[in-house]
């Protein structure tokens, strides 16, 4: 592991934990040449996952894009961020018991939607706004009419 301060490509392992969802390890490092320390945060892998795109195009699934995807529509929401990270977890899982390799976008576009529909309706919608690419205040509209008439 490289030092985030100095680049040495020296670093060892001071403390090692597992992190509350007991899916991932976190350890605390420091470097043999400038003495800094600094957190990592280590993820079970169970595949190599791949995305295939609409247009074709396949590319390494990425983690930090789900991250991100959540956090933006989580904003300002009361869930708390080990919660957040548990949901995370929860759907790298359900696409790596799939099985496939190549899983396409809309099979993730999907388990977020409904997991984020369980967690918390804002999010849920905030979400639909760009993966359903609604492009006026009437499909809006729609959409949270057909959350009323699923709750009901």
């Amino acid at each position: 592991m490289k030092c985030p301060f100095c680049a040495n490509p020296t670093t060892s392992v001071k403390d090692s934990r597992s992190a509350d969802d007991n899916v991932t390890i976190r350890r605390r490092r420091v470097c043999a040449e400038c003495q800094g320390r600094f957190s990592t945060v280590e993820h079970v892998q169970l595949l190599t996952l791949k995305v295939k795109k609409k247009s074709g195009v396949v590319e390494s699934f990425r983690r930090e894009k789900l991250e991100n995807a959540l956090q933006t529509s989580l904003h300002k929401r009361p869930i708390e961020e080990d919660r957040i990270e548990k949901v995370i977890n929860g759907i790298i899982r359900r696409l790596e018991v799939m099985g496939d390799i190549e899983i396409p976008s809309t099979t993730i576009g999907e388990i977020v939607m409904e997991t984020l529909h369980d967690l918390d309706t804002v999010a849920y919608v905030r979400f639909a706004s760009v993966y359903r690419n609604f492009h006026e205040a009437s499909d809006f509209k729609q959409f949270v009419r057909e959350i009323k008439k699923d709750t009901k």
